[in-house]
């Protein structure tokens, strides 16, 4: 019995491999190139060859949060059911994916909207302070899965703004990585778009590199979703491997301003240790080293590290000054300017948490010790918080409350 081929879908690849695999099922690559740029610019399903379909997963809920630069939403897109696997054995009927849109105001008073998206459900890492960990890790989303993440959020901005049904309207930009083609149009009449993307939801990318960097690639396909590199941030809690491989990915031609971002949580060994289990295996020596071999061929393109403060855990003077002395070598010196910036992320409590949120206060002295210490420190700012929208508390509660043991991932990373 021959099964029917699944169809191609354009979403989590760029227009070159969306054409070869057309071509491969005896579609003509020249109308497919045409009908992968039609799809992503106007929205058109029907633009597609037979062979290929676009899935989107539906969104089953949101919620809101009104913050002073505007609404931060975190929606909910709903995989296929597990079927009669042990997750629905134990009465977990579907699997959901969280992302995030977040406002930002700039310094001009432009908004723009950061989408925070997820790689995996769940997470395998682990980390103490994030509640997609206490999911353990599920299994990992396809490129086309993390891509409808973004096509979800568009959609979600469209109808905002009174656009729904109608194809949205893109402004021209003039760079390489951002073109759009067509008459530019005044920035009055573009409608909300997503401006930035951030792999830092629900689990851990390095832990599933091929199809996030599959992912990126079609976002920052010019023909296509037209992201800039310079705006796809891909965060990390520390996997050596995967950054390792990230040291050959970012010198490929168009991949050198990837944005890259490490969370570090921890001004030494023991307490990262106790926090984020991975350390054992790759310490902050290691990482280290790593990270500087990152920074010698990305050129001026900074490194981006986190810090979650929780108190009584990391939030001391005496840590603020050992995570100085750590990343003393991306500092500002007298030859060139600062290669690392530090974002002091408050910690958001997950379900169940051991540590309340921390003070205003120790959030300002903290930042204060490390600028002292000349680390160009800044204080994340909390957004959606209230419905476990902030760092660290995307998790599906009713898979973390399953009698289930995490799974340990199969994938490889270099």
């Amino acid at each position: 019995m021959t099964s029917t081929p699944q169809p191609i879908s354009p979403l989590g690849k760029t227009r070159d491999g969306f054409a070869d695999a057309c071509a491969a099922h005896g579609h003509s690559p020249h109308p497919a190139r045409a009908a992968y740029t039609r799809f992503f610019r106007e929205r058109d399903h029907d633009a597609l060859p037979a062979c290929a379909a676009a899935k989107i997963a539906p969104i089953v809920n949101r919620l809101d949060e009104t913050c002073e630069e505007g609404v931060t939403t975190k929606f909910v897109q709903r995989l296929d059911r597990p079927g009669t696997g042990r997750l629905a054995d134990q009465g977990v009927p579907h699997l959901d994916i969280e992302s995030v849109i977040i406002p930002m105001l700039g310094r001009t008073g432009r908004k723009t909207h950061t989408l925070c998206v997820s790689s995996q459900v769940g997470c395998a890492m682990g980390c103490g302070f994030c509640e997609t960990a206490q999911m353990g890790l599920v299994r990992s989303l396809s490129a086309s899965e993390i891509v409808g993440q973004w096509w979800a959020a568009r959609e979600l901005l469209i109808e905002e703004a009174g656009g729904a049904g109608a194809p949205p309207v893109f402004e021209t930009h003039h760079t390489p990585n951002n073109q759009t083609g067509g008459t530019p149009v005044p920035p009055s009449d573009v409608p909300p778009k997503i401006d930035n993307i951030v792999f830092m939801g629900m689990g851990e990318p390095l832990d599933n590199l091929d199809e996030v960097l599959a992912a990126v690639a079609c976002l920052a396909d010019h023909t296509g979703p037209g992201m800039p590199m310079s705006a796809i941030t891909i965060s990390t809690v520390g996997r050596v491997d995967g950054l390792r491989r990230l040291i050959d990915v970012v010198q490929q031609t168009g991949w050198k301003r990837l944005g890259l971002a490490l969370s570090v949580n921890a001004p030494n060994d023991e307490i990262r240790d106790q926090i984020m289990p991975l350390n054992k295996k790759w310490g902050m020596g290691e990482l280290r080293e790593v990270m500087l071999d990152l920074v010698a061929v990305r050129g001026s393109r900074k490194i981006l590290f986190e810090y979650v403060l929780i108190p009584g855990v990391n939030d001391a003077h005496e840590h603020a000054i050992e995570l100085a002395r750590w990343l003393q070598p991306f500092v500002r010196t007298q030859s060139r300017g600062h290669i690392g910036m530090l974002n002091v992320i408050p910690y958001n409590p997950r379900r169940d948490s051991p540590w309340p949120a921390p003070s205003e206060e120790s959030v300002e002295a903290f930042v204060g010790w490390l600028r002292a210490e000349g680390i160009f420190a800044k204080r994340r700012r909390t957004k959606g918080r209230t419905q476990m929208a902030a760092c660290g508390q995307l998790g599906a509660p009713d898979i973390r409350k399953r009698n289930y043991t995490p799974v340990t991932t199969n994938q490889t990373v270099g």
